[in-house]
């Protein structure tokens, strides 16, 4: 591909110009080569090969793959402490010792420790009596340096001692770029015969956390220049540019005046700016806050529970048979570990149960059949946010109001308006002048002004815990008419249960819908999107 060297010099990046001034058209580039040659800060290099690489500057002729090998964790310890090996000889110096004993005493693994006694005892630096104590095989001839070890088990520590302290940086030459956190990865081709023998037993490539080196394979991207590299270079001897120039005139310089005679970039206006990215509240989150600011300046108290429930608080306090269809598996998500509850508060459960069996005192005659003690005690996923209303009864204020965002899990096809996980609000509202009238407004309020519906319908319903019971609906533009949530009347089998004697408005709301009309959605599933662009353009209406 032609390169129009004029076209081209007014692109380049102060990096790219010192590349082509920096090497000669037969040079091979590379990551490293640019960096070190130049004084390139990490990483710079790689950058600028790549955009000269897209203005077809630079090819790439081959890709060369190198061994590195990099101090692990262990390694450090290895480093600060001394291995294994050098370890267990100063210890059994002093006094000989059970492998059992080496290891209490030094921290080490029994494995490790067992592996360095048979290694050195293969060298003659190590012996075992009939006592299974560990000794020091040597003689006060026997040694080097002051160190009481011999021959090969010598060569062997010091080749040890000395990988490590290269991997720690005790030895710069011939060392990889790359910063490392125990020190910069030590070339293979770097390392002498014996060093590369010794690293075969002291790396790993995979699951080296137990081992003091990691093996790591490196491939390097070998460039050369292309034909287009001498008149782009010509073109940059001739205006000047050396690749120094100054990108911008700043209070530093106008302060020194360093800025005087110094040569400054070209601006290109073509170039669009970069795009800022402000951050900004998640609108389903600010909408969820709404509702909660606007519950509360009505004088309503905000209650909140776990997301695992027992079957008694969430089923069987709110007056909803043990035989009930909704206790199936296919609605409900159990819990495998542990199953049950431990205990459950009384009196509640024994006046709840009687409920269930004869009605107990709240005048009803009850579902008539005998209240399973034990299934009561089964833990699940709450699948109602009415739940939470349930345990706020019995220390509820008279007259209160009540209200939640509640996470809530059901077994549910997933499409347009339905969801597994999902949240409710729910809330009651407790007084001896409660009644259906008090509860419609309040329902009337939520479908008109926090959902911003147009349109609102009232749907008689049955809850197992209500009577009466009302549905509200509401008409979604697209998806047309949806439940937005049931409502109601306690019944006394729950109230009274639960020591509450006076008339209680309960209600329960799906907002992930109100969501959809509030926010102009026409799926659930768009409330967790994970396209950022999409979310950031949601506003509350």
């Amino acid at each position: 591909m032609a390169v129009n060297a004029e076209i081209a010099v007014k692109n380049l990046h102060p990096l790219e110009v010192r590349i082509i001034l920096g090497f000669g058209p037969t040079d091979e580039l590379s990551v490293e080569r640019v960096e070190r040659d130049l004084a390139f800060r990490a990483g710079n290099g790689n950058q600028a090969l790549s955009w000269l690489s897209l203005k077809a500057l630079i090819r790439e002729v081959r890709r060369e793959t190198a061994v590195f090998y990099e101090l692990t964790g262990l390694g450090r310890e290895w480093q600060t402490r001394g291995s294994p090996e050098e370890r267990i000889i100063e210890a059994v110096r002093i006094e000989p010792l059970t492998l059992p004993e080496i290891s209490r005493r030094l921290g080490l693994d029994g494995k490790d420790a067992g592996s360095a006694f048979g290694a050195l005892s293969k060298l003659g630096a190590l012996g075992m009596d009939a006592e299974k104590r560990v000794f020091l095989s040597l003689n006060d001839e026997d040694q080097k340096d002051g160190r009481p070890v011999r021959g090969a088990a010598w060569e062997r520590l010091s080749v040890i001692r000395a990988l490590l302290v290269k991997g720690a940086g005790g030895d710069t030459q011939d060392r990889h770029t790359d910063a490392a956190e125990g020190g910069a990865p030590l070339a293979e081709a770097s390392l002498s015969a014996g060093e590369k023998a010794m690293m075969a037993g002291l790396a790993k490539k995979r699951g080296a956390g137990n081992a003091p080196f990691r093996l790591v394979e490196r491939e390097t991207v070998i460039y050369a220049f292309t034909e287009a590299y001498g008149p782009v270079r010509a073109a940059l001897e001739a205006a000047g540019i050396t690749g120094e120039e100054a990108g911008a005139l700043t209070q530093d310089m106008l302060i020194s005046g360093s800025w005087k005679g110094r040569t400054f970039r070209a601006f290109n206006v073509n170039v669009p700016p970069t795009r800022l990215a402000v951050g900004r509240t998640n609108p389903y989150a600010q909408f969820l806050e709404n509702v909660k600011d606007k519950l509360v300046s009505l004088g309503f108290e905000e209650f909140d529970g776990p997301l695992v429930e027992t079957e008694f608080w969430n089923s069987d306090a709110l007056f909803m048979p043990q035989f009930h269809s909704a206790r199936d598996i296919h609605d409900v998500y159990r819990i495998a570990v542990p199953e049950r509850a431990k205990s459950l508060a009384e009196p509640w459960l024994s006046r709840v149960a009687a409920a269930h069996e004869n009605g107990g005192d709240t005048g009803s005659r009850g579902w008539n059949y005998a209240f399973d003690r034990d299934f009561t005690h089964r833990l699940i996923l709450r699948s109602q946010g009415t739940v939470m209303s349930a345990k706020t009864l019995p220390h509820a204020k008279i007259p209160g109001k009540y209200f939640g965002m509640l996470r809530c899990f059901r077994y549910d096809q997933v499409d347009a308006t339905h969801l597994p996980d999902f949240y409710q609000t729910e809330g009651i509202v407790l007084g001896e002048e409660v009644n259906l009238r008090t509860l419609l407004g309040m329902r009337d309020m939520f479908a008109r002004e926090v959902a911003g519906a147009k349109e609102v319908k009232y749907v008689p319903g049955y809850f197992p815990f209500t009577e009466p019971s009302v549905e509200v609906h509401i008409r979604h533009p697209v998806l047309g008419w949806f439940e937005l949530g049931g409502s109601g009347i306690f019944r006394p089998e729950v109230t009274e249960s639960l020591g509450v004697h006076v008339p209680v408005a309960a209600w329960g709301i799906g907002i992930d819908r109100m969501a959809l009309m509030a926010l102009g959605l026409n799926d659930l599933r768009e409330l967790f999107s994970y396209d950022l662009e999409h979310v950031r353009l949601r506003r509350v209406r």
